[in-house]
């Protein structure tokens, strides 16, 4: 079962892209779970990572306050930013336009620290960073979203950050309690949460894409190409930042995985709650949710190969 679990938490990337796929292809294999499901889903998400959330995490963001705070800067300042240019650079429609700036706006992905781990980058940072992004999250989220597309839509504010202390911060806090209450069966299943996370994701991303087959089709190549520019110039610009302020290499690689890998999942889970009379809102979330972990699972391979050629090189 142990194998097999990790077997599923290290393939994540081609499991989400399977299932992407087949929802698209076969809509019906996905369609019969309704979209408020993703709520929840993200909620038990969000409920495994409380769960693993160690005393020692909370003291890394209090023992390098200077990274955690640059990363949440670079969090918060570049993906917004990079989505509102993008979507400027390729006039997108409104619709379309929403849901890139929802993703940009949200704090890191749930698989950020997986990725970072197998990319040998700095996992301490890491979490520290999603779980301070996550935190600031119910505040920056709605604020960054109205600030940008506020002139285009009406945005509840007050209803996004409701939503997301419910969908996020609430479940974080319960898997905190378990874990606190519950530490010997909390250790028992710690191991078997990454693959209990990989199919939740892959069942959140199966529910986007099979209730929105027709509008991606419609949404066509353009924004397929935003999508993925914003992920890559994030992973990108991470980096950058990381060396142009002299941080350490694992800890640029952190940052960079950071930046680049968003909660797409909870821009779709927000999309479908606040911004339903747009239905093609959703469907930048749903395709960053895929693309992301493909991309990411290949700058893991990347990085993680960069630094072993550096060791073999040194004398």
């Amino acid at each position: 079962m142990r194998d097999i679990c990790d077997f599923i938490a290290k393939w994540m990337g081609l499991l989400v892209l399977a299932v992407a796929t087949l929802s698209f292809l076969i809509p019906s294999s996905f369609l019969w779970i309704e979209t408020k499901a993703i709520s929840p889903l993200l909620g038990v998400i969000m409920f495994g990572m409380g769960m693993t959330i160690s005393p020692h995490d909370f003291k890394i963001v209090l023992s390098r306050p200077k990274d955690i705070l640059i990363g949440c800067l670079t969090q918060f300042t570049v993906m917004p930013l990079l989505a509102w240019v993008l979507t400027q650079a390729f006039a997108l429609p409104k619709e379309l336009a929403i849901g890139v700036i929802l993703v940009g706006c949200c704090p890191g992905g749930t698989a950020s620290n997986v990725i970072t781990f197998l990319a040998k980058g700095d996992l301490a940072l890491s979490v520290g960073m999603t779980a301070t992004s996550t935190l600031l999250a119910p505040l920056l989220t709605p604020f960054l979203v109205w600030l940008i597309a506020g002139t285009m839509v009406n945005v509840d504010t007050i209803g996004m950050l409701q939503s997301i202390v419910y969908v996020v911060i609430a479940p974080i806090v319960l898997g905190l309690l378990w874990q606190w209450r519950l530490p010997k069966l909390t250790k028992r299943i710690t191991p078997y949460l990454p693959a209990f996370s990989s199919i939740a994701i892959a069942v959140t991303v199966g529910i986007v894409v099979s209730h929105n087959a027709d509008r991606l089709m419609l949404g066509g190549m353009v924004v397929i190409i935003v999508v993925i520019l914003h992920n890559l110039l994030g992973l990108l610009t991470g980096f950058v930042i990381g060396k142009l302020l002299q941080l350490s290499h694992p800890k640029s690689v952190a940052l960079s995985i950071e930046v680049g890998m968003q909660n797409s999942g909870l821009a779709s889970s927000l999309a479908v709650l606040h911004f339903g009379a747009y239905p093609l809102a959703t469907i930048p979330g749903a395709i960053f949710s895929v693309w992301h972990n493909i991309s990411g699972a290949l700058a893991a391979r990347y990085f993680a190969k960069e630094k072993e050629l550096t060791l073999n090189l040194q004398p």
